[in-house]
Parts: structure tokens; sequence; C-alpha cells
């Protein structure tokens, strides 16, 4: 009796069989591979009670974790992020086209932007620059920008230039969970606090760098070079420029009841807004003071070219007069003052180093040579 058709109808029962202990059922969806997140991402996590859960997901499934949870938020990172990522990005948070579009680019003006359901928040960034002495073409401030957008579960800031590296904000922010617990509005003052500490150090530095110019113009032995006093002039209305339009934005998030930060974050932001007008103050006298270096250093190369042409005049009357004694005696007239007498010669001679040494002690006095 041939037993090998019942075989053959046991074998796709035990594969049928090992395939469930093996997870390898037809109803059973294998895993997908775990998705990996572009260069551009600096860091992304999600924050509940205002603690970071472990891990650093895709921010398409942070976000997605954020929004099934409560109190909770996914915060997400990118540094100078292409049009690709940044248009991935925008259809997983719910970015609109002119929204990604000034992700996109760099060098905005400080400002608070509602579109939608999503507030902007853009900061310029700024660092100095070290140099061992200043030069015609040094630079002495570098900037950027931090771009912040903020919706009710999740929050993305969009980094450009090489200043104003966010890595100490999150640092900061995580080691202190009931401040981190306000939500996406606690980034933003963790953000805007780190830009404007920025700004106070910078202008201590650039304070350093005033008073060592200062110091060579008004020095006995003048070395400053008005294009170097030009070149400090223009990297701080560069910094100031990043400085002085965040004053009404900041200003207006402190007075903002709705759309804005919650209202215990409204005392911090309003510290962040007088540590910022402490800086605008500093900038402001700066400038004033650099401006007056410079008019100095203006006024000084006008006295000294003044000076010169005085003394080029004190010469030129010295030598003037030994040119008209000369051209008079050299007229040959038969009949002229002292014309055959034996001594005429150096008598003229005489005249002449006489009128020339008159003439240079007088100027000399007078302050002309």
């Amino acid at each position: 009796m041939d037993r090998r058709p019942g075989v053959a109808r046991l074998v796709p029962r035990l594969e049928s069989v090992v395939g469930r202990l093996l997870g390898r059922d037809a109803d059973v969806t294998p895993p997908r591979p775990r998705r990996s997140n572009p260069d551009a991402v600096v860091d992304c996590a999600v924050y509940v009670n205002g603690r970071r859960e472990p891990g650093r997901p895709h921010y398409a499934d942070a976000y997605a974790r954020a929004r099934h949870g409560r109190n909770s938020f996914a915060w997400l990172g990118l540094h100078e992020p292409d049009a690709a990522v940044m248009a991935a990005v925008g259809r997983t948070f719910g970015l609109d086209e002119l929204t990604v579009e000034q992700a996109l680019a760099d060098g905005h003006r400080p400002t608070v932007q509602r579109h939608g359901q999503v507030t902007l928040l853009v900061l310029r960034t700024a660092s100095y620059v070290e140099h061992a002495e200043l030069t015609a073409t040094s630079e002495v401030v570098d900037t950027g920008d931090v771009m912040v957008f903020l919706g009710d579960r999740f929050v993305v800031t969009v980094r450009h230039g090489a200043s104003g590296a966010l890595a100490p904000v999150r640092e900061d922010i995580q080691s202190r969970p009931a401040l981190l617990a306000e939500g996406p509005w606690a980034v933003a003052y963790a953000v805007a606090a780190r830009m404007v500490d920025l700004y106070l150090e910078v202008a201590a530095h650039l304070e350093h760098d005033l008073e060592r110019v200062e110091e060579s113009v008004f020095a006995r032995e003048r070395d400053a070079d008005i294009q170097h006093i030009y070149q400090l002039k223009r990297e701080l209305v560069e910094f100031k420029r990043a400085v002085l339009p965040l004053h009404g934005p900041l200003r207006g998030l402190v007075e903002q009841r709705t759309d804005g930060p919650p209202p215990g974050l409204r005392r911090w932001f309003a510290d962040v807004e007088a540590r910022l007008t402490r800086a605008v103050d500093r900038v402001a006298a700066y400038d004033d003071l650099l401006n007056s270096i410079l008019q100095s250093r203006l006024t000084q190369l006008a006295v000294e070219q003044n000076n010169d042409m005085r003394k080029i005049a004190a010469w030129a009357a010295i030598a003037a007069t030994q040119t008209a004694v000369a051209g008079v005696y050299g007229m040959n007239f038969a009949h002229m003052p002292e014309l055959t007498w034996k001594y005429g010669y150096p008598a003229a001679l005489l005249l002449m180093a006489s009128a020339a040494v008159t003439l240079y002690r007088l100027f000399r006095r007078s302050g002309w040579l």
C-alpha cells in the first residue's frame, strides 16, 4: 500500500505550523525596517511631562507618539536642510508651502509670525571670531539665524550658519523638567535665552576691541589705520542688525495674551527681554563710541594734512627768497646796484642766507616747521 500521497498532504500542514511558530504566517505582518533620520537632523526626541523619552526616533514616528500621548511633544532639530528634507518635514508637521520656503532661506530679520496653527519665531545667531589684531579684512562677528516652528505638539528648530549651536540649549532645558513640562514654548524660551546670552558675550569681546582701537587712535605714536576702524564699524553694524530688531518681537510675546507663551512662561520671556535690553543698550553705545573714534581719526588726518601743507608752504617761502634775489641779479642790466662791486657776489649770497635763516626761525617759532 502506497502511503506517499498521505505524506504529501501532511507537508503543507507541517510547513504552516512551523511558519506560525517562526512568525511567518500569512496573517502576521513582518516588522518594518527602522527608519533613519536624514543627515540634516541634528537631534529628534519625544518629551513627556518634561522628560525625554529614550532613543532618537525618526521625526515622523516621534510626532505620531507625541500626538497620541498626554503632556507630550516632539522636538526636531535641523541644520541647513535641503529642499527635499524640508518638504518631507513640512508634510509631516503640517507646515504650509510658504513656511517651508522660509525655512530654506537664511538672513531673515528677527520676527514672530503666525501661520495658521503654527507660530514662527526667527532669531539671529552671533558669535565672536578671535583674531590676533584688527585688519582691514578681519572678521569680528559671525552671524546666522535660527527659526523656531511651534505647534500644539511639536517644535522644529532650523538653524543656518556655523554659530548658535543648539546642543547646549537642549542639554540645559532637559535638566529643568518643570520648565520643559510647559510644552513647545519652553523650547522657544530656551533658544531665545541662549541667543541673548551670546549677544552679551559678543558685546563684551567687542568692548575690548573698541578699547584697543581707542588707545591706538589717541596714543602719542598713532598706528591706527582708518581702514581698520571702518572694518570694525562694518562688523558692529552686522551685529547691530542681529540684536536690535529682536526687541519688538520679544516685547510682543511678553504682552500677548492669546496664541503666545503660556502664563507660566511669560515671566521667563520677560527676563530674556530685560537681558536683551542690556545688549541693545551696549550695542547702541558701542556704535556711538565707534562713530566718535572714526570722526576723531578723520579729524586727526585732516590736521596732519594741514600740518604737511604748512610745512610745504614754509619751505616754499624760504626757497622763494633765494629765487627772488637770484632772479634780480640774473637780469644782466648794465646799471644795477653793486654790480661792479668787488664784494657784490658774496654780499648777495649773504643776503640770501640771512633771508633763509630769518624765515626759518619765524616759521619754526609759529609752529609751521
